[in-house]
């Protein structure tokens, strides 16, 4: 019994470990491609100005700014938003009258227990 319990605790402690060591690797993966993916796409635009035949120097930056970026993202948010019909902003409330049923009848509460 205790050579049974023995190997269950080492089986756990390994399947833990290989189970951190993969999630732990694959953030530090993320971070890497995080990191890198704004140089590559640098590369990439520079690639094409070259072809355009745009000259710039290497100090001068052509990234555009993170406000600049969610204003762009909000203005096509907002286009793509309109497709639908717009709303008639009138409000309607209709009175239901409810039928009686004993199952919501307040008379078979709990509270009213038989003595």
């Amino acid at each position: 019994m205790i050579e049974l319990l023995s190997i269950a605790s080492q089986g756990g402690w390994t399947v833990a470990l290989v189970g951190y060591s993969i999630v732990f690797a694959a953030l530090v993966l993320l971070v890497i491609v995080f990191v890198n993916l704004p140089k590559l796409l640098n590369l990439n635009l520079k690639k094409k100005l070259v072809r355009e035949g745009k000259v710039q120097s290497e100090d001068e930056d052509i990234s555009i700014e993170g406000n600049v970026n969610a204003a762009i993202a909000m203005a096509i948010h907002m286009h793509f938003n309109q497709i639908h019909d717009e709303e008639s902003n009138i409000i309607t409330i209709k009175k239901v009258t409810k039928n009686y049923s004993p199952w919501s009848s307040k008379i078979y509460s709990v509270n009213n227990q038989p003595r």
